[in-house]
């Protein structure tokens, strides 16, 4: 090759498609050296002969009717198939595009010739890889699809499940409710003799379950963000200490030491105390489920930083690193704890976090490992400068003998319900429907009505209204008795024209104030 070659010289001869410059009449002026190659010409042998030599008859036909026309009013030609004649005679199939330019005062015809078998094979590996992009791209949308169907049902699940538990916990409110009141008939009629060990485990036992059904209720309502909060001030030294003696029991049970450590200065932070005494005697019962029996549970609270610090600490079975970023999540228990914890769904420590966040705190955990122990701390946003009243105790007087009329549609409920109330000396009488207790109240003119709201033929809030339209309850006490106990549950109750709310199982000592 000449070396005198110039860079543009080298890309026209060596490009990767055959170029060729002809006149008007097909005189072939230039031609690389790729076209020759091609065609199994020496370099330059096509120089100074006419097109119409490489074409077979059918092509210089196609050529002098089809693209001469086109470059003489289109000065272009694209896209054009044709068979040139190789020089042992074969043929080379090639795809065309061509272009008219003037230089001076002649036309110059400008040829660029692909190979087509190369051309087709390159359109059709093209083809083949968008075909597969579009492939993956269908299997990855097929993959989202799927994907988000599955996450609307984990979703749809997670939702039946949260229903399912506020379902529950209501309804074991219901049977909860002549047990508790059975129970305490047979404490004021047997608290002092012999049965008294017997009844006490059943107290306790009682207590345990109705904390159990309390504690689904409430994780229910914070998984479905419902939990409503009746925020006062509230002074923690007072709340641990009654949670701690609340526990005694089942510290007793176990033979735990319990080392209590309160401020003189009160700590009082804004939150909603029967909730967080909740969190108070799950930290508590946490601590004593998981140290075995005889240990050390040390509760220390204390001001820190504008907090007031709650640490329960014992000496139990301890938390191994990995699981302490789960401890807190729904279900969640250890597994070396399963074997000797007292009971529990693994919910408390959930139940405790959602509601310590409702208030704009937290709870932190740590341990050492398996057998070291574990401390949790419970840090609240203290309340500057405010004063919590004082509550003067007093104790419950005996209730009035009184007429109650008792409605409730479970049987059991009504007569262990009927029955506590005659050791208070009261007069009942009993309705398992609406339309029976309007049809028995106008004789028996109650002074207090003790109203179930899941009646079967009208709900309790409807009776309510139609009590208060009688001349013989113009003037009674109406109570509603319900498993469900959120503050719109109570707000039903007053707009029907209760005059208190008690939540299933009923508290004794509660309904004994109010029949004062």
């Amino acid at each position: 090759m000449n070396a005198a070659l110039t860079a543009t010289d080298l890309f026209f001869d060596q490009a990767a498609c055959g170029l060729m410059a002809t006149d008007a009449h097909g005189m072939i002026l230039t031609a690389n050296a790729s076209l020759h190659a091609w065609l199994g010409m020496a370099p330059g042998a096509l120089v100074g002969t006419r097109l119409h030599d490489l074409l077979p008859a059918s092509a210089r036909l196609f050529h002098y009717t089809c693209c001469v026309p086109r470059l003489q009013s289109e000065g272009a030609a694209h896209d054009i198939q044709v068979d040139l004649l190789m020089a042992g005679g074969a043929r080379l199939p090639v795809l065309l595009q061509l272009v008219r330019q003037r230089d001076g005062d002649r036309e110059i015809d400008h040829w660029a010739l692909f190979r087509a078998g190369g051309r087709h094979a390159y359109e059709n590996a093209l083809l083949c890889k968008s075909e597969a992009a579009d492939g993956a791209h269908n299997v990855q949308r097929q993959r989202d699809l799927q994907l988000q169907a599955a996450n609307t049902q984990l979703s749809a699940a997670d939702l039946r499940k949260d229903e399912f538990l506020a379902t529950l916990s209501h309804e074991l409110r219901n049977p909860l409710a002549p047990m508790r009141s059975a129970l305490d008939v047979l404490k004021i009629k047997h608290g002092n003799d012999d049965d008294a060990r017997v009844i006490g485990a059943f107290d306790r036992q009682l207590r345990h379950l109705t904390r159990l059904v309390d504690d689904l209720m409430e994780v229910s309502r914070i998984t479905q963000n419902r939990m409503q909060l009746r925020r006062a001030p509230v002074d923690m030294a007072a709340l641990v200490r009654g949670a701690v003696h609340d526990m005694a029991p089942m510290m007793t049970a176990a033979r735990h030491t319990l080392r209590l450590a309160l401020p003189e200065a009160p700590l009082t932070v804004d939150g909603d105390a029967t909730r967080l005494a909740q969190v108070v005697i799950n930290l508590l019962g946490n601590a004593a489920k998981y140290t075995p029996d005889g240990g050390l549970i040390d509760v220390e609270l204390a001001g820190q930083a504008g907090h007031a610090e709650l640490r329960v600490r014992d000496n139990g079975i301890g938390i191994p690193a990995g699981a302490l970023g789960t401890i807190f999540q729904l279900f969640t228990q250890l597994e070396p704890g399963r074997e000797r914890a007292c009971g529990g769904l693994g919910i408390g420590l959930a139940l405790a976090r959602g509601i310590a966040l409702l208030h704009g705190g937290e709870i932190l955990v740590e341990s050492d490992g398996p057998g070291r122990g574990s401390q949790f701390t419970l840090r609240l946003p203290l309340i500057a400068g405010c004063v919590v009243a004082e509550e003067i105790a007093t104790a419950p007087g005996q209730p009035a003998p009184l007429r109650v009329l008792v409605v409730d549609d479970n049987v059991d409920a009504a007569e262990t319900m009927a029955t506590m109330l005659e050791l208070f000396g009261c007069t009942t009488l009993l309705a398992h429907t609406a339309a029976g207790a309007l049809a028995l109240a106008p004789d028996f003119l109650p002074e207090v009505a003790l109203l179930d709201i899941g009646l079967p033929d009208f709900n309790g809030y409807e009776l309510a209204r139609r009590l208060r339209g009688l001349d013989a309850c113009a003037s009674t006490k109406l109570i509603a008795a319900t498993g469900w106990g959120q503050e719109r549950d109570r707000q039903l109750a007053r707009d029907a024209g209760f005059d208190h709310h008690l939540t299933k199982p009923i508290d004794i000592e509660r309904l004994r104030l109010l029949l004062q």
